[in-house]
């Protein structure tokens, strides 16, 4: 499924109103997409609609974050993988621990996909310059795919919001 996201209420919208009905602890999702593209900011949408504690930011210089619940939902455990080097820096992160009662977004995530069969991979790309910050001129389009790999996403249906 792809679709065309204008702005970056929009990019928050659609994770909040279109990915996070469907998640549930144990899901791990995949974000890709260059600098700017909006993967902080569909992350941003999926936390609000979670009830976690924020706020959200790009975790790069911590590498990740947990934000529990307010809810009684599942956790939010936020990783950017931008700066690690190899599969073996991301296993140092010990995300299986939490894998399995958190819903884990990782920016940069594809070499995350050792860590679960079920995953389901955003992949966020501009339809022209500019950072999806919509303070910023000319931000662009961005075309959001949402591809899911997995017995978990097989049949997973977004709402129609293609």
């Amino acid at each position: 499924m792809s679709v065309v996201v204008p702005d970056a209420d929009a990019m928050r919208a659609l994770a909040h109103d279109v990915v996070a009905p469907v998640l549930r602890p144990g899901d791990l999702l995949l974000l890709s997409g260059d600098l700017g593209a909006g993967k902080t900011t569909f992350t941003q949408g999926l936390g609000e609609a979670l009830g976690v504690r924020g706020p959200i930011a790009s975790p790069t210089f911590i590498i990740a974050r947990t934000h529990p619940s307010l809810v009684g939902g599942p956790a939010l455990v936020h990783v950017d993988a931008y700066r690690l080097g190899s599969l073996a820096e991301l296993d140092d992160l010990d995300l299986d621990a939490t894998l399995e009662d958190a819903v884990t977004v990782v920016e940069w995530g594809d070499p995350a996909a050792a860590l679960s069969e079920d995953r389901l991979h955003v992949t966020i790309s501009r339809t022209r310059g500019g950072d999806i910050d919509p303070e910023a001129p000319d931000g662009g389009d961005r075309v959001v795919t949402l591809e899911g790999h997995g017995q978990r996403w097989a049949g997973v249906d977004f709402g129609g919001a293609a």
